[in-house]
């Protein structure tokens, strides 16, 4: 799909860290409804999480516990000094 307005001879950035925060964001924001839903308070439990690496802090109510497993904790802990930072 092309837009009329591009010029077929730029190239376009390709940044896959932007991907990966989206993919982050949306595995959080899961797992944290998931938590909400199991009555935890999810900020606390998530913030053990990543201090500990225990998984015990999450709860596998919709799979929450596995899909945090994919979230890299470096990562996650960039993104959120870069958000607190920018805002």
């Amino acid at each position: 799909m092309h837009d009329k307005n591009t010029n077929m001879d730029s190239t376009m950035p390709f940044t896959i860290r932007d991907n990966k925060d989206v993919a982050m964001k949306k595995i959080l924001t899961e797992v944290y409804n998931a938590l909400v839903e199991k009555g935890y308070d999810p900020l606390n439990q998530i913030v053990g999480y990543i201090l500990s690496e225990d998984p015990g802090y999450i709860t596998n109510h919709k799979n929450a516990r596995s899909l945090i497993h994919k979230v890299d904790r470096d990562e996650l802990l960039q993104a959120m000094v870069k958000n607190y930072l920018n805002s």
